[in-house]
């Protein structure tokens, strides 16, 4: 003990703590553990305690020491912006999620957006709770288990339903009114807009009510196939509202051109309301809620007993609403090719082929690249393949017809291998090894003479493998159809 007394560091004079001061930085020594020590302080430093608090992490602190909550660490989280995924874009999707990663506000401190952000929201799934969750254990033991399975498909068909009217009053209440009385948009525009959604909400009470009426007081629905049977065919009167989804989508993005229209849909995106949903998503949600009624009326078929009197019911319900979907597909197709065609600007009379204007079905349509790099949105019709540069006249976005379209009875496909074409059009292009192409087939007419070839050049595989077997089945298609007289000659007797 009396050499250590009498070492240096024994002699060395530590610098006093006193009470007032919050920390003490000590000078880091020989084996010196680097931990940060707070001390007592009095009232009136609150603030500093606030402040300097980011940094008291202790690596090597005893056992004895009391460790501050981590809850004051971690809150530290709150003064970040929540980071949002972006929509993800799907060949031939047109319906997407616009969620932003700033939610600012303009003249708004980023603070106050952060905080509310963090503050509670509506859940995004409502319909989460499983019939069997709202039985107490005792009549939870009454009912088997394939039993139990088929309430909560009954149960989850009737919460679908109430989601279902609470979205389309909220897309009136919280858009539609608003935006007219405001004068955001006119009300012309928010009828090609909304269509008669509000048409649909009784229809969809009913099938609430008539669940309603065939619920025990034990909470089970005996029956439902019948009641599904009788509703299912009055969804036709969706026809008209997702034949006009693509205008109403092209004329609502048209709009958020308009800095009044971007900024409320902004707010309203920003509000708890909202559910982080975008407009366009409330609009659509008829439309995913119609091809989701296959799925549901299979759930129960899968849990209904073989014997039960549902079983043939629930099959002739899955059939007519099959039916349903495919005539409002039918439609709504038909609706989508014509808006194309409308919206097609030809150069020269020569270029109008009257198989366009009679076609009912566009089987795709994209982006594509030419040779020398430019731009083409290429259509597909049934009969005729349409090669366009998409262009704008007074504020009005259509598709200016690009060479000679091509009759797919007439068309000649090439599936290139990647590097047998090189693209760009600039001079450095034809020399570089570094320009050959990926992702490309070409297109002919089987007479050279009729008009040029096009070498197309798509972003991935996947496209070009969508884009090939699309082309091949309209020219498969095509060549059955001018062949019937050979087809009946050669069916033996």
């Amino acid at each position: 003990m009396t050499d250590i007394d009498a070492s240096p560091e024994r002699n060395f004079k530590r610098p006093s703590l006193r009470r007032r001061s919050s920390f003490t930085f000590l000078t880091p020594g020989p084996q010196w553990d680097f931990t940060l020590k707070r001390k007592r302080r009095e009232k009136d430093d609150k603030d500093d305690v606030d402040t300097v608090s980011l940094c008291s992490f202790d690596f090597k602190e005893p056992c004895t020491k009391r460790v501050r909550p981590l809850g004051r660490v971690t809150s530290l989280a709150n003064l970040i912006s929540p980071v949002k995924n972006g929509a993800v874009r799907r060949f031939g999707q047109t319906l997407q999620a616009s969620f932003r990663g700033d939610g600012r506000s303009p003249g708004v401190p980023q603070q106050k957006p952060c905080s509310k952000a963090a503050a509670p929201t509506p859940p995004k799934r409502r319909n989460s709770t499983l019939w069997s969750e709202t039985l107490d254990v005792h009549q939870k033991g009454t009912f088997s288990t394939k039993e139990i399975k088929r309430q909560e498909a009954i149960f989850e068909l009737s919460r679908g339903e109430q989601d279902l009217i609470e979205d389309l009053k909220l897309a009136r209440k919280a858009y539609h009114d608003p935006m007219l009385k405001l004068s955001i948009m006119s009300e012309e525009e928010l009828t090609a807009i909304f269509g008669d959604l509000d048409a649909y909400i009784p229809l969809h009470e009913d099938l609430l009510a008539h669940l309603a009426k065939a619920t025990g007081q034990d909470g089970t629905v005996g029956q439902i196939g019948k009641i599904v049977v009788d509703w299912l065919p009055r969804l036709n009167a969706y026809r008209a509202y997702c034949s006009n989804q693509l205008a109403a989508k092209a004329l609502l993005d048209q709009k958020k051109q308009d800095p009044r229209v971007q900024d409320f849909l902004q707010r309203c995106l920003e509000s708890p309301f909202s559910r982080k949903l975008d407009l366009w998503s409330f609009l659509d949600i008829p439309r995913s809620r119609l091809v989701k009624y296959p799925l549901l009326l299979k759930e129960i078929l899968r849990h209904t007993p073989p014997d039960h009197p549902d079983t043939a019911s629930l099959e002739q319900a899955i059939s007519i609403i099959q039916a349903v979907l495919a005539d409002i597909n039918m439609k709504k197709g038909e609706s989508e090719c014509q808006y194309y065609i409308d919206k097609l600007e030809y150069l020269d009379d020569r270029q109008k082929d009257p198989r366009i204007e009679q076609c009912k079905s566009l089987l795709c349509h994209g982006e594509l690249r030419n040779k020398s790099g430019t731009k083409l949105h290429v259509f597909l019709f049934t009969e005729v393949l349409v090669l366009t540069r998409p262009v704008t006249r007074n504020d009005r976005h259509c598709f200016q017809v690009y060479r000679q379209p091509i009759p797919v009875q007439d068309l000649v496909l090439e599936d290139l291998q990647d590097g047998d074409v090189r693209m760009g059009g600039s001079f450095r292009g034809a020399f570089s090894n570094a320009d050959k192409a990926k992702n490309i087939f070409r297109v002919r007419f089987q007479d050279s003479s009729q008009g040029q070839s096009h070498t197309l050049q798509v972003n991935d595989i996947f496209h070009k493998q969508q884009w090939l077997n699309c082309l091949r089945t309209a020219m498969l298609t095509q060549k059955d159809s001018t062949l019937p007289e050979s087809e009946s000659l050669s069916t033996p007797p």
